[in-house]
């Protein structure tokens, strides 16, 4: 049972997307696509382990979700007029020419422009689109916002209400709304790729399916908006930040920190790709934004040899340009990092003891394991090993968890 548990969540977290995507598009219900998937999940439980693991499990899956909805609409007052012309529709679907082409023609990225509908608040279209797109549970959306379970769930159920209340069609975006909804949607992409570059909990450093995907729909977005500077930002960014996977973990899947990786295992395909796109994204001449700024820093990363030959003085001018037209407590705790490596641990431990005064990234696991590395290079050996315990203590990932008690045991 628990190798079938463990094949449903693999398959639900590669697949749930267009698992979710594609019933959506033909119930043009997102709420109700999302729950007959979760009924399919809970069916796959109960007969995988006695008829085995089918050999397309994600086909398998959609199947009997899309029997599900036939089932519920028969249920249905005036059922069978409904499901009739439904499956008319389908079938003249199947016989006719390919559809005419249009702005977004990727189910999932229309279920991503859904979840980001304006009539949900941000931090529920935030929330709906890392359950729905990035197949998250809502301990993990919590852990990344730092917010408890209840919440969570809250948000969840509330945009699903909205969007029932509302009425949103499962159908591509006015192009006049795009500009209004792009932001939303680059924020939701990136925060699942976060995810997969670092993933909150669980046994994996890394959940490079998240982030793949997130890859995925950036380029496609790109391809869709060739004008909007920062989506090429984004996908640079990503690309960038992709082209380390191969060197960030050991064959047992041990975390390798940046400091330690084998720099000739990086992609350089994929930083090539990375600086193309950065580059696509300036020539448009509108100045760099958020996700301009941190490719921009990615990209010192990727082209520098190594941590010591860095260019940490720059680093640190981008980080403080970030920080003045997207303010966060996080982009201030990497600067500081920058700084211990540009000037030293002492200046950065002031601007890390400032953080901490502030009560900035409270319940978080990065701001102890900064200061504890600022404190072991101070020589405070006793102060950065209780810092590191501290965030062991915090994070949620068993991976970084194991590597930051490594830390404080070397102390």
């Amino acid at each position: 049972m628990v190798d079938t548990r463990r094949t449903v969540e693999a398959v639900w977290r590669i697949e749930g997307a267009r698992i979710v995507a594609t019933l959506a598009r033909v119930t043009n219900d997102v709420v109700l696509a999302e729950d007959l998937a979760q009924e399919a999940v809970i069916d796959a439980l109960r007969q995988w382990p006695e008829w085995g693991i089918p050999q397309n499990p994600g086909a398998w899956l959609t199947a009997v979700a899309k029997r599900k909805a036939i089932d519920t609409w028969r249920r249905r007052e005036r059922l069978d007029d409904r499901y009739q012309a439904i499956a008319h529709d389908l079938a003249a679907r199947a016989g006719s020419e390919p559809d005419a082409w249009e702005p977004i023609d990727d189910d999932v990225l229309r279920l991503v422009f859904i979840a980001c509908h304006p009539v949900i608040a941000r931090e529920a279209q935030v929330a709906l689109t890392l359950r729905l797109v990035g197949g998250l549970t809502t301990e993990e959306i919590a852990r990344l916002f730092l917010l408890p379970v209840g919440t969570i769930q809250q948000r969840i159920v509330r945009a699903k209400k909205t969007l029932t209340a509302a009425k949103v069609p499962f159908e591509v975006p006015d192009p006049s709304e795009w500009r209004a909804r792009l932001g939303s949607v680059l924020g939701v992409v990136y925060l699942v790729f976060t995810e997969g570059y670092a993933a909150t909990s669980g046994e994996h450093w890394m959940r490079t399916d998240l982030a793949n995907e997130a890859l995925r729909l950036g380029r496609v977005l790109a391809g869709l908006t060739p004008r909007e500077p920062e989506v090429h930002a984004l996908v640079a960014l990503m690309e960038l930040q992709a082209s380390r996977f191969g060197a960030r973990v050991r064959p047992d899947g041990t975390p390798i920190l940046l400091a330690d990786q084998d720099r000739s295992r990086w992609d350089r395909a994929q930083i090539g790709r990375g600086q193309a796109a950065l580059a696509r994204a300036d020539a448009l001449g509108r100045g760099r934004g958020s996700y301009a700024l941190q490719a921009a820093i990615a990209e010192c990363h990727a082209t520098a040899p190594s941590v010591e030959t860095t260019d940490w003085a720059r680093i640190v001018l981008l980080y403080e340009a970030l920080g003045r037209i997207a303010p966060n407590p996080v982009v201030d705790l990497n600067r500081a990092v920058a700084v211990s490596m540009a000037t030293g641990p002492a200046s950065a431990l002031l601007i890390v003891d400032g953080l901490a005064d502030a009560g900035a990234l409270r319940g978080s696991s990065l701001l102890p394991s900064v200061r504890g590395e600022l404190l072991a290079r101070l020589g405070r050996a006793e102060e950065a090993r209780s810092e590191f315990v501290t965030a062991a203590a915090l994070t949620g990932n068993e991976r970084e968890r194991g590597v930051l008690l490594a830390k404080a045991a070397a102390l």
